[in-house]
């Protein structure tokens, strides 16, 4: 199996690893975070997840700041609203590949896991705050 990202192909692992999906909204969606995190571009689909805003937040990492290129980062918190929504994109990532997001997301963000407006259930980083 084969995926289009930008102007190239890039083929999605098939070794039998066990697959996470994380719902990603911010500079996990940039492709050369994806590179840097994942040493490849994940599938990936769109989606929404309702009740939840989306923010910002300044990050001072040198490493995440070095891979997104951007000291200001979204970040989404509960507002417990259905009509508050979340557009963003579910990653289809390997058990590996979720620590390495991780490992790449700073103290600001914890990951829990949810459910989004498609059905799919997926982690996803929000404040830990």
């Amino acid at each position: 199996m084969a995926i289009f990202c930008s102007r190239k192909v890039i083929p999605v692992p098939d070794d039998g690893a066990p697959r996470e999906l994380l719902f990603a909204y911010g500079t996990l969606l940039l492709e050369p975070v994806q590179l840097s995190v994942f040493s490849r571009t994940p599938e990936v689909r769109p989606d929404t997840l309702s009740g939840f805003a989306l923010f910002t937040v300044e990050i001072d990492s040198a490493s995440v700041l070095a891979t997104s290129g951007r000291k200001s980062h979204p970040i989404i918190r509960p507002t417990g609203r259905p009509g508050d929504q979340v557009p963003g994109k579910i990653l289809k990532i390997t058990v590996d590949e979720l620590a390495k997001a991780d490992r790449y997301e700073v103290a600001e963000y914890r990951r829990i896991a949810v459910n989004l407006d498609s059905g799919f259930r997926a982690w996803v980083y929000t404040d830990a705050g």
